[in-house]
């Protein structure tokens, strides 16, 4: 359960953006995104593995330039 305690006096727009940013974090509304279609494990796999590649790939540069 996600709790955003609010201030006396603080804006309520304040408190429901600091919500929705506690909310995005807990990755809920990918997970249910992600479970609108199956994927077989071998795809997951591969997207794992491109994935890592690709940020191999920008540590590397990163460290290059």
């Amino acid at each position: 359960m996600i709790v955003v305690p609010v201030k006396e006096g603080e804006n309520i727009e304040r408190a429901l953006k600091k919500f929705k940013r506690k909310f995005e974090r807990t990755g809920t509304i990918k997970e249910l995104r992600g479970r609108q279609a199956y994927k077989k494990p071998s795809i997951i796999k591969r997207e794992e593995m491109q994935k890592a590649i690709y940020i191999q790939q920008l540590q590397r540069a990163e460290e290059e330039g």
